[in-house]
């Protein structure tokens, strides 16, 4: 296949796109570490939790989806529990309680946050921060 545009230069391939191996890892809380993608508008958050783990009841003001790549969770939203496997997306609107219990196969997820979560933002700042240090 032919291709008619002309490759990237190297700074506009910098500004564009982000090597997950050059993310930090972020500790979020004791078993849930996270490679987070912070932009204007979303904050993505590449999760790994251990087995048995659990995320506290909580709420935010972004909208968040949930994508299950790898284990399984019980979700709790809004005081119902929702059985999560590989491959599910659950959205959670602005302010809705939830929470996760993780299976004994851990968690690998993705989620994305509309708008930004500064908390997790700022965990990203502070982690560049020791990178570099």
């Amino acid at each position: 296949m032919e291709k008619k545009e002309p490759p990237a230069t190297q700074e506009e391939f910098n500004k564009r796109v982000i090597r997950y191996r050059d993310v930090p890892i972020v500790d979020l809380f004791p078993g849930v570490k996270s490679h987070i993608v912070a932009t204007e508008k979303i904050t993505l958050q590449f999760l790994t939790e251990a087995p048995n783990c659990q995320s506290p009841i909580h709420h935010h003001e972004a909208e968040q989806t949930m994508i299950v790549t790898g284990g399984a969770c019980d979700m709790t939203v809004d005081g119902k529990l929702y059985h999560l496997e590989e491959g599910d997306v659950i959205i959670l609107p602005s302010n809705l309680e939830h929470g996760t219990y993780v299976s004994d196969r851990g968690l690998r997820a993705i989620d994305i946050f509309s708008p930004p979560r500064q908390d997790i933002v700022a965990k990203l700042e502070e982690a560049k921060k020791k990178a570099q240090s």
